[in-house]
């Protein structure tokens, strides 16, 4: 049975990324083609010509006035998947006609509905507005993981990783000893892990970015909602600085970590990353910097996750692992995967 669960919204890109050309990308097991028309909407549907099934995505193919042209035999295609044209006929064969799925654009992302199009409310899409207001400045990227994408769910939260894996970037050793709290809103299917520390070193991300010298507050309030979007709400200030009673929060650096965790196949994962800053804002060099860093990071997962795929792929059936109190929220986004697959849920 599939770990990955269907009927969902996915992101599948970065609005940036698709434009007036084919541009192909898999979500799901499923190599969907995606252009944005001339009127600037998107379109996603199959990348499977139905004649001799080549991709459409692949050249010699060709996009004319909002339709593709098929590269191999010429099948041609509107932008709702129709076919519109086929080599030496007239008539259209009335099953000539691509899968299509719902797409929005929001937040920056396109988002994607993977399953039965009957179903797909856009009013469950997860917010991350940080994204794209004129309030914060954001980097992002996209990195390939060749790992399932339940491990890069469980790295990111159990943010206790990064006193080890990314010492010298956001790591110090009070985030492993800090204890977090986990809460588990079920009804709304959405996992809550805080990490506060009152009196914290200041890493190198964050001491460069804000130019904070000394020890600080810090904050780290996890919110995932599966099995797609996971925002970490990062708040940095000198230590003892804390928000206002009416919850203005003047004196302190916000930080917006946002990822998007889209399954490529059963084990590979498009690893969407980005960070929305409300300091700084016109500073190139700032957001410079946070890119670089924040990149660099990604990649120490990265190396970290596609070993451990390996790893797990060749270890013996039935092998137990060992959870421990930072594992609580892993454990519980686990559980809510699960039940989202159709799978027995673990205890």
């Amino acid at each position: 049975m599939s770990s990955i669960p269907r009927d969902q919204w996915y992101v599948a890109a970065y609005g940036r990324e698709i434009g007036n050309s084919l541009f192909n990308r898999t979500i799901c097991e499923e190599p969907i083609l995606f252009w944005r028309t001339r009127a600037g909407t998107v379109t996603a549907m199959s990348d499977s010509c139905v004649h001799r099934r080549f991709p459409l995505s692949q050249a010699p193919s060709r996009l004319v006035d909002d339709q593709v042209v098929c590269g191999y035999h010429g099948f041609t295609y509107g932008d709702d998947g129709v076919c519109t044209a086929v080599p030496g006929q007239t008539r259209v064969p009335r099953t000539a006609r691509l899968k299509t799925y719902p797409v929005v654009e929001q937040d920056s992302f396109v988002w994607i509905w993977i399953g039965d199009p009957a179903k797909a409310d856009a009013s469950r899409i997860p917010r991350a507005p940080w994204l794209d207001s004129p309030g914060y400045t954001t980097v992002s990227g996209m990195e390939p993981l060749k790992a399932r994408f339940g491990l890069l769910v469980d790295n990111l939260l159990d943010l206790s990783h990064e006193t080890y894996l990314h010492g010298g970037y956001i790591g110090t050793p009070e985030v492993a000893s800090t204890p977090i709290t986990t809460e588990v809103d079920e009804e709304a299917g959405i996992v809550y892990v805080s990490r506060h520390m009152d009196d914290a070193e200041c890493p190198p991300f964050y001491a460069k970015s804000t130019g904070i010298a000394g020890r600080i507050t810090r904050w780290q309030d996890i919110e995932y909602t599966p099995p797609c979007l996971y925002k970490l709400h990062s708040r940095i200030a000198p230590v003892g600085v804390l928000p206002n009673a009416d919850g203005s929060d003047p004196d302190a650096f916000h930080v917006e970590v946002v990822y998007a965790i889209t399954p490529e196949t059963e084990h590979t994962t498009h690893d969407f990353w980005a960070v929305a800053r409300d300091f700084a804002l016109d500073d190139q060099g700032v957001s410079d910097f946070l890119e670089e860093n924040n990149r660099t990071v990604v990649l120490q997962d990265v190396v970290a996750l596609d070993v451990l795929e390996q790893v797990i792929a060749s270890e013996p059936a039935g092998y137990q692992e060992l959870s421990i109190n930072i594992d609580t929220g892993g454990l519980a986004a686990r559980r809510i995967l699960a039940r989202m697959a159709g799978q027995d849920v673990p205890a």
